[in-house]
């Protein structure tokens, strides 16, 4: 198991290097993901072999949230002066997203001509 956590590791590393190293608008984590989708592609009998490290990441992911509920506990005194802006883009962007969605799924089912819900 720690090997296979050593090499998710290593993609995220390698993406890391390639990110900073060209200078790409690409976050370093993103690249190590799409190399190691891309080596899962190549060697499918890989994917087996990682699921219950994968498996054990992802039922401890709540964990990585921790840190971002400690960061807001210690910036109160910006939600208290800035509170009510800080609401206000966080429902306006909330809003603006969904509607972009919708926006996406309409225009894509115009254009493929599928307006049936049964798909």
């Amino acid at each position: 198991m720690i090997a296979h956590i050593a090499l998710l590791l290593a993609f995220q590393l390698g993406g890391e290097t390639l990110s900073r190293g060209l200078g790409l608008p690409v976050p370093g984590p993103v690249l190590g993901l799409v190399g190691f989708f891309a080596l899962l592609v190549a060697r499918p009998a890989l994917a087996d072999r990682m699921r219950p490290a994968c498996s054990g990441l992802l039922s401890h992911l709540s964990l990585l949230f921790v840190p971002a509920g400690v960061g807001v506990t210690a910036q109160l005194g910006v939600f208290g002066a800035d509170g009510p802006a800080l609401v206000t883009a966080l429902v306006l962007s909330t809003i603006l997203a969904i509607l972009a969605g919708v926006g996406t799924f309409l225009a894509v089912a115009r254009l493929t001509g599928r307006t049936d819900a049964d798909g």
